[in-house]
């Protein structure tokens, strides 16, 4: 690969990575991105949704970076160590051949965090042909770039003091700094190595060199943890690599201290350049969250849902009957409800792309949906991994019945629409998913439930969405009642087991959605000129509804359709199998990346897909 960051208009120097054109590391706590030009250029430390230290991402000159390079022109290429989360990237050049190792040594997944644990990023360069210089430049910029910090050098360790958090860096080659940055020149010949360690300090947490036997021992450790959860996998069909690739990214998303899974681990990666739909994605969306469980469950991972569990019954037990409903749309990693959404001025946004938002103003909506996503991975958890507890189902109770109250209201939908409440079709579709899944449960398990009431209820639910949810003038289920716009949310109805794959009417609506939303393959959300959703700017196609597209084709017997589709939305992953949330018209991933609904999807459409196939 060659340099690909867009560049400066005045200077000609390379200023943005594409968001494609990046690898991720992790430690369940928090995440790194790193460039295929060797690069880091988002990190949050301690945890997902910290404040940023490394942020160039989204913005060149303020957001800080980590560099680490060959020092002459050189191709690179980017892979994952096979079977893990440790990336290498490597420089090819006319003297030689050499590769960075990225990872973040995982420390297990205990739910409690002791303040003396160690959080550490490592950085260990080699050559592997002929001799090779290369430079590192570490440049932190804490606080989103907002808050100043000092350095103190004490042989070859750094450290890097703000108001609010120490990082220590220490490396085996010598060090320079000019009072704000550090930086590094060096020369590798072949078999050499040198390693940069950077370390949250403070506490009880004191700076640690790790000289070349320590990284060896942590990569090796690193490896040896990521090789043993992946092996719990029982997936053995078709596009194995990419299925499992998108469970090692899943679980890179989840929070080992509270069993948390955000939807991505990124803020304001755009939906579109220079557009204004950037949003902070770095929260536990109760749907997205209970879809990555199913996920996760069906490949044979139950640990992960499990911890889940413990989280919703930790921390998202039913509230007071707000406004918004007994649960919020989202909480923070440990649980809290108050994630007040604000814009940093003083960041330029990811090519421009302002604002830079952090928290997350949708938590104070009201979306009805994901109460049938929560109690359908809830009754899976209790089908496929154990049964859940007598106050777990009092809390599934009493969702149920609040659902069986307020079905019937307007909300903002799955899509977060900022134009409006509607009676949108998907949240009465989930809504039938909550009251249908916690009958079956009842009735597997002998489970007290006002069951003649919930029947009333589901049955009002799928006679509603009958009558006012199908378009006669378009042949469809269209995106609210009696309305005449298609959503592709939609595709969720066959999956859900509402209507039967191959029902005259969802044939009809699959032939209406395939017509006017879908493109090679991939599948817009809605048209937003159709139905303004209170935000500027159009948006790319949405890869989760490209993958249930998939499914939907699968489940209506469409198998060369399906997996020809299938096929082509592989040829858009990045080069590590990783997606955004969207795709761009020209094939670019746009928006947070990487995105838990891609990759949970990708697995449901392959899972079932492959199973259809025989």
């Amino acid at each position: 690969m060659a340099d690909t960051r867009s560049r400066g208009p005045e200077t000609g120097a390379p200023r943005y990575v594409p968001i494609a054109d990046h690898g991720l590391i992790g430690d369940l706590r928090s995440v790194a991105l790193v460039g295929t030009d060797g690069t880091i250029d988002w990190y949050c430390c301690p945890a997902f949704d910290a404040p940023s230290v490394f942020a160039s991402i989204l913005d060149a000159e303020r957001g800080g970076r980590f560099e680490l390079a060959a020092a002459e022109a050189a191709r690179t290429k980017q892979f994952y160590f096979p079977d893990t989360n440790v990336l290498i990237t490597r420089f090819f050049t006319e003297d030689g051949v050499g590769e960075v190792q990225d990872f973040m040594p995982v420390t297990g997944d205990r739910r409690e965090r002791a303040e003396s644990e160690r959080h550490r990023l490592i950085r260990r360069v080699l050559c592997v042909r002929g001799t090779l210089p290369f430079r590192a430049r570490v440049a932190p910029r804490f606080n989103y770039g907002a808050d100043a910090h000092t350095v103190r050098m004490e042989g070859c360790t750094v450290l890097f003091e703000s108001a609010t958090l120490s990082l220590a860096l220490t490396s085996t080659v010598p060090l320079e700094s000019d009072g704000t940055d550090v930086w590094a020149n060096f020369k590798l010949a072949e078999g050499e190595s040198a390693v940069f360690a950077l370390d949250q300090v403070g506490h009880e947490v004191a700076p640690r060199r790790c000289a070349h036997a320590e990284a060896e021992e942590q990569f090796c450790a690193t490896v040896t943890y990521w090789r043993r959860w992946l092996a719990q996998s029982r997936y053995r069909g078709r596009w194995r690599e990419m299925v499992h690739r998108s469970a090692l990214t899943l679980k890179l998303l989840t929070y080992a201290p509270t069993g948390a899974i955000v939807a991505a681990p990124t803020t304001s990666l755009p939906e579109r350049v220079g557009g204004e739909r950037n949003w902070d994605y770095r929260y536990v969306w109760v749907r997205d969250a209970a879809f990555a469980v199913y996920a996760l469950l069906r490949l044979g991972f139950a640990g992960e849902a499990e911890a889940f569990m413990r989280f919703l019954t930790r921390h998202i037990s039913p509230g007071d009957g707000k406004a918004t409903g007994p649960l919020q749309v989202m909480y923070g990693i440990d649980g809290r409800t108050e994630l007040p959404e604000r814009e940093l001025g003083h960041l330029e946004g990811h090519r421009g792309s302002a604002p830079v938002r952090v928290g997350n103003a949708a938590a104070d909506q009201l979306q009805l949906d994901m109460y049938g996503a929560l109690i359908d991975s809830i009754y899976l958890f209790d089908k496929w991994a154990q049964p859940i507890s007598s106050d777990q189902w009092d809390d599934v109770s009493a969702l149920v019945e609040w659902v069986c109250r307020h079905w019937d209201q307007p909300d903002e939908g799955v899509w977060e629409t900022r134009g409006g409440k509607k009676d949108f079709l998907y949240s009465r579709l989930m809504c039938w998913v909550a009251v249908e899944r916690a009958m079956r449960l009842a009735n597997r398990r002998g489970l007290p439930a006002d069951l003649s009431h919930w029947r009333q209820s589901r049955d009002a639910i799928y006679r509603r969405i009958m009558d006012r949810g199908w378009s006669a003038e378009r042949q469809a289920f269209v995106q609210y009642e009696d309305g005449d716009v298609l959503d592709a949310a939609v595709l969720m109805m066959p999956l859900a087991k509402f209507i039967a794959p191959t029902d005259p009417k969802w044939l009809s609506t699959l032939d209406a959605l395939t017509g006017e939303l879908v493109s090679d393959s991939l599948v817009y959300r809605y048209d937003p000129q159709a139905s303004p959703d209170g935000l500027r700017g159009d948006e790319g196609t949405f890869s989760i509804c490209s993958f249930w597209y998939v499914e939907a084709l699968t489940r209506a017997g469409r198998l060369d359709e399906a997996r020809l589709a299938f096929e082509k939305m592989l040829t858009y992953a990045n080069h590590l199998g990783l997606y955004a949330e969207e795709i761009g018209p020209t094939g670019e991933q746009q928006g947070n990346f990487p995105q838990a609904f891609t990759h949970l999807s990708l697995i449901s459409a392959a899972y079932n897909l492959d199973r259809a196939l025989g």
